[in-house]
């Protein structure tokens, strides 16, 4: 079967133009990012539709190789909550339409990210006879479950979910716990759902000699390094870290005990400067590190760029991340690439990246004593540490590449066409 010609991206706030780390800009966009390059470079080539959320954007931009991204006029030109979109889908389907009728295109597949634009694929799947798959990043029943009265979801988003599984031809999961969420919560047609879970750059996030690292950022060589990368979100919960490397620092202290001095690395925010930083989130956990009486172990390191983390990572002896709810969870990823152990809570993809024992430790979300624990492990046992770095690295170069990502997903594309295809000859 000859390649797929053409490709249309539908993600409606998450543009791979965006910057990374920032509020509504995360795992998404480096998904349609990744993917989309990684699809061109097999011979595809990919149009990625978002809303168009500046005056300033062009319309059209060449993105990479064989990959543009088109801004759609949809609601006002500026950047606007990603739960304050619903209204505006109609008019991001009709963009599109006017789009293609000007540029005289003609897509073979459709590949909806989130709920949102899944609605619109389904809009357009049967106005164009187009086939269509699908990619959440989040499902609203899961995160109704976990963040019940605090969900900001437009009340017909579950509704639409349900409506769009069904409509689709095929539904991507990305990992297995996502698989049964999918099959039990919204009675999804199993052969109907493909596991294919995302990944991380390899070459952008690699591991880098500890001392280097340091000695570039002026941490003590000597020191019991923890690292936290990501959003400064209630979810994360980072609070949890705080407490977790408090406890920690508290079991240290016993006079029989000698151990390196403990420092946490907070990375992540809305500004580069973190003392510019004054989101809600940022505060509270300024004043749980004051209070708990750590300032001196926790530094703030504000926001970074992704061409930068690996840096940080490299710093570190362990990444820990501890959301009480996550869908799957990039940066686990990022911090096994850059050969360092994950510690990371048992919820999500997170159970699906980390091998629990082997490249990092699985542990209980809000349970900051249980991190404590496999902290201290770690720190008593840097031989181990190091070897499940090791391991870590291994692991995503055998499973998580962007590469394997996109030849799994083309091949899906293939799949679904063919069908598609033999569907219309019939009729």
């Amino acid at each position: 079967m000859e390649k797929l010609t053409r490709i249309a991206f539908l993600s409606e706030h998450a543009s791979p133009v965006a910057l990374l780390g920032g509020e509504d800009a995360g795992g998404q966009n480096v998904y349609v990012d990744e993917v989309s390059r990684n699809l061109a470079k097999l011979g595809y080539a990919v149009d990625v539709f978002t809303r168009r959320d500046s005056p300033d954007a062009p319309e059209v931009v060449a993105w990479a190789p064989n990959v543009r991204v088109i801004n759609l006029v949809a609601g006002p030109p500026h950047f606007l909550l990603k739960d304050d979109l619903w209204v505006f889908m109609p008019a991001f389907r009709d963009a599109f339409l006017d789009f293609v009728e000007r540029d005289e295109v003609r897509y073979d597949i459709l590949h909806s990210n989130f709920w949102m634009s899944g609605w619109v694929a389904t809009e357009l799947q049967s106005r164009l006879n187009i086939p269509a798959v699908h990619i959440f990043h989040a499902t609203g029943k899961t995160k109704r479950k976990h963040q019940g009265s605090v969900d900001t979801s437009p009340p017909e988003r579950i509704e639409i979910e349900t409506q769009l599984i069904r409509a689709v031809q095929r539904v991507i999961a990305q990992c297995p716990s996502e698989w049964s969420e999918l099959v039990d919560d919204y009675g999804a047609d199993p052969d109907n759902i493909v596991i294919i879970p995302s990944a991380v750059n390899i070459e952008v996030f690699h591991p880098v000699p500890k001392a280097e690292a340091r000695q570039h950022m002026g941490i003590a060589q000597d020191a019991f390094v923890v690292v936290y990368v990501g959003r400064m979100l209630p979810r994360k919960d980072v609070r949890n870290v705080v407490r977790g490397v408090a406890q920690l620092i508290q079991r240290c202290k016993t006079p029989a005990t000698t151990v390196p001095p403990i420092q946490l690395l907070l990375v992540g925010g809305e500004t580069t400067d973190p003392q510019q930083d004054t989101t809600s989130e940022v505060e509270v956990l300024r004043r749980l590190v004051a209070e708990l009486g750590i300032v001196e172990h926790v530094t703030f390191v504000g926001k970074r760029q992704q061409d930068t983390l690996y840096s940080y990572y490299g710093v570190g002896d362990v990444a820990v991340t501890t959301p009480w709810y996550e869908p799957f969870g990039l940066t686990p990823l990022e911090s096994m690439a850059c050969g360092r152990p994950v510690i990371g809570s048992a919820v999500g993809g997170i159970t699906y990246t980390i091998a629990a024992g082997e490249t990092g430790f699985l542990v209980p979300p809000r349970d900051p004593q249980a991190l404590a624990e496999r902290l201290q492990q770690l720190l008593l046992e840097p031989e181990r540490c190091t070897q499940m770095g090791q391991a870590a690295r291994l692991r995503v170069e055998h499973e998580f590449t962007w590469e394997t990502v996109a030849k799994r997903t083309g091949a899906l594309y293939e799949a679904v066409i063919a069908t598609h295809k033999q569907t219309v000859s019939t009729v």
